[in-house]
């Protein structure tokens, strides 16, 4: 079987390292708050090219956390509007709810499947105070266009950039591109602990000071508490497993862009649709493949048909959230363009383990695949 994704694998090519680091904090006697969280933090702004990065619990957390010190910070208030894409993960329109913010839905562009930045536009409303571009599977979202218009009409730019870890646009990385943004680091994304973890990129002083009060129950200094706050804190082990992981993530990314360059030059089939016809060289760095994820009418077939020939496919999301019971005051909204993505997307097998033969033998059943009842 070739796996979706095979964590054991990926974390055993740094096992060593990693262990040290566990041990390392083990021996300290540290496990809150410490060296190897500071250490992190500094590493990872630098990577992203922004001031500060803030750790926080979990990727969900760090863009509730945000907008949530915007309003403690006067710049957001109750039912003010925030444009996101329909056919995002749900945490993202969760974030928005959980501070009693309007989310408003907008379809996203056919080609990128990132949100539509002419559908952003005209969703802009005397009530829109902020953006939400989510870099899903791994393509940053037109960040140049975004922030134009962002500027324009005086709007906050958050990123979501749990699958974007290292993508780049003008030479300008995810995480940099808006006011803030959010990153996960579940196990499975591209720089993933092992466990939950979440961060927070800004250049905003007074943002990453509010953020680090927030995730620590409000407090600046210990037992004041300046706002009403959460523990949302990213640990001394899982912060120290990052570091040692983040060394590796661009030689991981160049092997996540060997794979999708095979699958887009070799996938053949008049029934699958790839994710991008061609990348040429101005494009190459948007895209950092947390996900390979093609469409097809026909994509319950497929996926039996490579289940049946030995690889095991994901659906990346089968319910757009507008269907979810979680927003039933929604069901009825209609997202055409998002409909058919949910109905049509399929994940095949990405990651830094994954080899050349193994994704030659999804190459070759790819396209050796024919759906029942069609001449």
């Amino acid at each position: 079987m070739i796996p979706f994704l095979d964590l054991k694998k990926v974390n055993q090519q740094y096992q060593d390292e990693l262990k040290a680091a566990c041990n390392r904090v083990i021996d300290s006697g540290w496990y809150i708050g410490g060296q190897e969280l500071e250490k992190f933090e500094q590493n990872f702004a630098t990577y992203c090219g922004t001031k500060f990065a803030i750790g926080v619990a979990n990727g969900l957390d760090a863009l509730i956390l945000v907008l949530r010190a915007w309003k403690e910070l006067g710049k957001l208030q109750d039912g003010d509007e925030v444009i996101v894409p329909a056919n995002t993960y749900i945490a993202s329109i969760l974030a928005i709810t959980a501070n009693h913010l309007k989310a408003v839905l907008v379809e996203p562009d056919v080609n990128s499947l990132n949100i539509s930045v002419e559908a952003l536009e005209q969703a802009i409303t005397p009530h829109t105070k902020a953006i939400l571009a989510v870099h899903l599977y791994g393509q940053l979202a037109d960040m140049p266009k975004i922030m134009q218009l962002a500027q324009q009409h005086h709007l906050l730019v958050l990123e979501d950039s749990a699958q974007a870890h290292g993508a780049e646009m003008e030479g300008i990385r995810a995480g940099h591109w808006g006011d803030a943004s959010g990153f996960s680091f579940y196990p499975g994304k591209n720089l993933g602990a092992l466990g939950d973890a979440g961060a927070v990129t800004t250049n905003d002083a007074e943002l990453a000071s509010m953020l680090k009060a927030l995730r620590n129950y409000g407090s600046h200094e210990k037992y004041k508490n300046l706002v009403p706050g959460v523990n949302s804190r990213l640990d001394e082990i899982q912060a120290a497993m990052l570091d040692v992981k983040l060394k590796y993530l661009d030689q991981e990314t160049t092997h996540r862009r060997q794979i999708a360059n095979l699958y887009l030059s070799k996938i053949k089939n008049p029934y699958i649709t790839l994710p991008l016809s061609q990348i040429d060289a101005l494009e190459y760095k948007q895209h950092v493949w947390h996900l390979f994820v093609l469409q097809t009418e026909y994509r319950d077939q497929l996926q039996q048909y490579l289940l049946e020939n030995g690889v095991q496919t994901l659906i990346h999301y089968p319910i757009p959230p507008h269907k979810q019971q979680a927003y039933k005051e929604w069901n009825d909204l209609s997202f055409p363009v998002t409909e058919r993505i949910h109905q049509q997307v399929l994940s095949l097998p990405m990651g830094s383990t994954l080899t050349l033969d193994e994704a030659e033998k999804v190459i070759e059943l790819c396209n050796s695949f024919r759906p029942q009842g069609v001449h």
